[in-house]
C-alpha cells in the first residue's frame, strides 16, 4: 500500500486553479487540497467567478491528471450558526461535480470540555442528515484541531460520532496534545482518511509557541510516522505549508523540494 503525496493550498495561497494544478504535477503528484485559490478562502465564490458552475469546471479539469482530494471549509461544527451553514452548504455542488470525496470541517469544541464531543457530534449528525436527504456523495472530515488535541478526545468523539471520518493533523496531536505519532495513529486509524504534516522547531513565533520549519529542519518525527503510514494508509499525506498564516515560511516549491528529499 502507498498513501497519495498532496499539498494544501495553503502554501500558495495567490495562485489560480491551473497554476496549483501545474505545481502538483510537475513534483508528480497526483492530487491536490484546496483551502485558497486566488488569495481568497471562497471556493466557492473565486470558482464561480471564474468558471462558472460546477458542471463547467468538471469538464475543464475532466482530462486532468492531478485530481482535486478535498476542499477545506471553516466550518466549526460545535459552534455553528445558521449562516455559518450556509456558508459551508456553498461548497456542496462543487464537490460534487469533482467527485471529491471530503469537505475538511473544524471541531470547534472548546479543549478540556467534556461537552465538547456531544456538541461536535451534534453537527455531524446535522450534516449526515442532510447529506442522506439529498443523497450527496460527498462527506465531511474532521480536522483534530480545537478539542481534538489528543488520543482521548479524539476517542470520545468516535463514541459520539460513529463512522465519523477524522482528517488527523499529526503535528498538532504532537505538539499540543505531546503524543507519538505513531502511537496517536494505532488508536484512531480506523477513522482517518487524510492527514496533514508539517515540520517545527520549539522557538516561539509570532502566532505559536513554536516556528515552522522546512521538512526535515525541525522535530516532528516524519521518519517513525511514515514508516507505520507506508505500510497502512493509502489516502492522502498532505504537506499543509500554512504560508497564508505565516509570512516568514518560504515558497511552497521551496518546501515541496525538501519534502521530496526523503521526507515523506
Amino acid at each position: 500500500m502507498k498513501y497519495l503525496r498532496t499539498f494544501s493550498t495553503l502554501g500558495c495561497p495567490d495562485f489560480n486553479l491551473d497554476e496549483v494544478l501545474a505545481l502538483a504535477a510537475r513534483f508528480n503528484l497526483r492530487g491536490v487540497e484546496l483551502r485558497c485559490l486566488g488569495g481568497t478562502t471562497d471556493l466557492p465564490g473565486w470558482l464561480a467567478k471564474t468558471y462558472g458552475t460546477p458542471a463547467e469546471l468538471a469538464a475543464r479539469l475532466r482530462e486532468s491528471a492531478v485530481r482535486v482530494l478535498a476542499m477545506d471549509t471553516s466550518l466549526k461544527l460545535a459552534q455553528r450558526t445558521a449562516a455559518d451553514q450556509e456558508v459551508f452548504l456553498k461548497f456542496v455542488p462543487w464537490a460534487e461535480a469533482l467527485n471529491i470525496p471530503q469537505l475538511r470541517v473544524f471541531d470547534g469544541g472548546v479543549a478540556a470540555d467534556p461537552a465538547a464531543p456531544q456538541q461536535v457530534a451534534e453537527g455531524w449528525r446535522w450534516w449526515n442528515e442532510l447529506r442522506l436527504k439529498h443523497g450527496w456523495r460527498t462527506d465531511v472530515m474532521i480536522e483534530t484541531h480545537d478539542s481534538l488535541v489528543d488520543t482521548p478526545a479524539l476517542l470520545a468523539l468516535i463514541r459520539e460520532a460513529p463512522g465519523c471520518s477524522i482528517l488527523w493533523d499529526s503535528h498538532h496531536t504532537w505538539k499540543k496534545g505531546g503524543e507519538d505519532p505513531p502511537a496517536t495513529w494505532a488508536a484512531i486509524k480506523s477513522q482517518v482518511v487524510h492527514i496533514h504534516v508539517k515540520d517545527s522547531v520549539s522557538r516561539p513565533s509570532a502566532r505559536h509557541p513554536f516556528t515552522y520549519v522546512l521538512p526535515g529542519e525541525g522535530e516532528f518525527p516524519m521518519a517513525p510516522l511514515r514508516a507505520v503510514l507506508a505500510g497502512e494508509f493509502t489516502g492522502p499525506v498532505s504537506l499543509e505549508w500554512e504560508l497564508l498564516w505565516h509570512p516568514y515560511l518560504p515558497p511552497i516549491e521551496t518546501a515541496l523540494k525538501q519534502a521530496a528529499d526523503g521526507w515523506w
